[in-house]
C-alpha cells in the first residue's frame, strides 16, 4: 500500500492523506503562522504514514523549497502543480471563472468526495482542506490510482 499526501501550500495549509486504493484517510487545515513554524512541522507531517510515497503540492516559491528539501530526505516523490492545472482537470470553465468561484465549488465538491472516499464525515470544511482534497484526487488520477476523478463529485 502506498500513500499520497496532498498539500494546498501556504502558511495556512490544507492537507489530505490518501491511500493507493483511493481512500481518503484524513484531511485538515492548519495555520502555522509563519514559515519557520511550517518548516519545523513538515518532518512530523511527512511521518504521518510510514509508507508515504508521494506528495502532490499546489503552489510555489520559498515554501515549496522547504517541502522539496524534506521530501528528498525522506525519499518521497514530489509532484508540484499550480492551481490552474487541477482546476482545469476537475472543474468546468464556469466553475472556475475566478478564484472565489473556484474555492466555493471546491468546498462543495470536496464534501461530495468525502462521502465517497472517507469513512468519516466532515463537520466543517474550509477552502484550504477542500482544495487539498481535490488536489489529492487529481494526484491519484495522475498516478493511475483512480481512473475517473469526476465520479466522486459529479
Amino acid at each position: 500500500m502506498h500513500f499520497l499526501l496532498s498539500v494546498d501550500l501556504g502558511v495556512k495549509t490544507g492537507l489530505a492523506m490518501f491511500r493507493s486504493d483511493g481512500r481518503l484517510l484524513w484531511f485538515r487545515s492548519q495555520n502555522f503562522g509563519n514559515a519557520s513554524r511550517l518548516r519545523r512541522a513538515i518532518p512530523w507531517i511527512l511521518n504521518q504514514e510510514e509508507e508515504l510515497s508521494h506528495l502532490i503540492i499546489e503552489g510555489g516559491g520559498p515554501l515549496l523549497k522547504i517541502w522539496k528539501a524534506e521530501t528528498e530526505k525522506h525519499n518521497i516523490e514530489l509532484i508540484s502543480i499550480m492551481a490552474d492545472e487541477w482546476r482545469q482537470s476537475l472543474l468546468l470553465n464556469r466553475e472556475q471563472r475566478n478564484g472565489k468561484a473556484a474555492k466555493t465549488h471546491a468546498v462543495a465538491f470536496a464534501g461530495k468526495a468525502i462521502r465517497h472516499l472517507c469513512d468519516h464525515r466532515a463537520t466543517s470544511l474550509n477552502n484550504d482542506a477542500a482544495e487539498a482534497i481535490l488536489i489529492g484526487i487529481y494526484g491519484m488520477q495522475k498516478l493511475g490510482w483512480i481512473t475517473d476523478a469526476q465520479q466522486y463529485f459529479r
